[in-house]
C-alpha cells in the first residue's frame, strides 16, 4: 500500500541526504589528503635512502683508494651507484680529498 511522505518526511529524507553527501565528500578530501602526506613521506626516505647510499659508496671508495671521489660520475662510473636523476636533484660538493663530502638530495 502506498502512503506518501508528509512534507516533514520529505524533509528529513532530504536533510539525511545532504549529511550523507558532506559525510562522503569530507571522506574523500581526507583520503586525498593521507594518499598526498605518504606520498611526500616515501619521497624523502628515498631521499635520504640515496644520501646515505652516496655516502656509503664515498666512504669505501676512500678506504679502497685513499681518498674520496671528486664526483658523483666517478662513483657511479666504478662503484655500481645507481641514481634516479630524473626523481632527485643532487648535490655532490668535495672540499678536499681527505674530507667527507657534502651530499644534498632532493626530490623533485
Amino acid at each position: 500500500m502506498y502512503t506518501e511522505r508528509t512534507p516533514e518526511q520529505q524533509k528529513a529524507r532530504r536533510n539525511r541526504f545532504i549529511a550523507l553527501a558532506v559525510f562522503a565528500c569530507a571522506l574523500l578530501v581526507a583520503l586525498g589528503i593521507l594518499l598526498n602526506m605518504i606520498f611526500v613521506s616515501a619521497k624523502d626516505q628515498g631521499a635520504a635512502s640515496i644520501r646515505s647510499t652516496i655516502l656509503d659508496a664515498a666512504m669505501q671508495c676512500a678506504a679502497i683508494e685513499g681518498s674520496f671521489p671528486t664526483n658523483l660520475a666517478y662513483l657511479e662510473d666504478n662503484y655500481d651507484l645507481r641514481v634516479n636523476h630524473d626523481d632527485y636533484v643532487i648535490i655532490y660538493e668535495v672540499l678536499a680529498s681527505n674530507t667527507v663530502p657534502s651530499v644534498v638530495v632532493m626530490p623533485r
